[in-house]
């Protein structure tokens, strides 16, 4: 049976090709929402550049469109824009960020799944120059495992998952997408049979 699937996230969801100066993205046979959908998955690609933790109501609105097509899960995968837009501010404060925003979310739908996965960490590269910003990646992923305690969510830490990043130290590399794509098909076949 074909499940429906929302990806919303930013440009690592997107499938941004950072080699590409115009905000190309890498092809389906790369992408890691594309390869999930050759794998019976019907996905929900909400993917955007740029986008960081939702705040504004107009920011959350977009997320509550998205949840009009009936996924079976939806998938939230955002962080690293915040981590960068504020160097200075540590992954207790975008964590924080993120729960209300989940929070919002589950007051307004209340019996929707929804998967929270930390992203990938950083590494210094052509994008990410300051060390701090990589350290506070690596705490993401504790940071939202309490999110998701606190709100009874399934979870997923990337950071486990080894994703490979290209040059800039932030985007998935063509083999960081496939391998990624490897793990949420794992992960989400765990998620459908235990809800089974």
């Amino acid at each position: 049976m074909c499940r429906r699937l929302l990806c919303f996230g930013d440009s690592n969801t997107y499938g941004y090709d950072p080699r590409s100066y115009l905000g190309g993205r890498y092809p389906d046979t790369v992408r890691w929402t594309a390869l999930l959908n050759k794998q019976g998955w019907d996905v929900l690609n909400q993917g955007q550049n740029g986008r960081t933790i939702p705040q504004r109501g107009w920011e959350v609105d977009e997320f509550f469109r998205a949840l009009l097509q009936e996924p079976d899960i939806s998938a939230v995968m955002l962080g690293s824009n915040d981590l960068l837009e504020n160097p200075g501010a540590s992954a207790e404060n975008h964590a924080g960020r993120m729960e209300r925003f989940l929070r919002s979310a589950l007051e307004r739908s209340p019996r929707r799944k929804i998967l929270l996965i930390a992203p990938p960490p950083m590494k210094l590269g052509a994008w990410v120059s300051n060390q701090k910003i990589v350290e506070e990646s690596r705490r993401l992923g504790l940071q939202y495992k309490m999110v998701a305690e606190h709100l009874d969510i399934a979870f997923a830490d990337a950071g486990e998952w080894n994703i490979d990043l290209a040059y800039d130290g932030v985007h998935f590399s063509e083999q960081g997408h496939m391998g990624f794509a490897q793990k949420m098909e794992e992960l989400l076949s765990n998620l459908t049979e235990s809800s089974l």
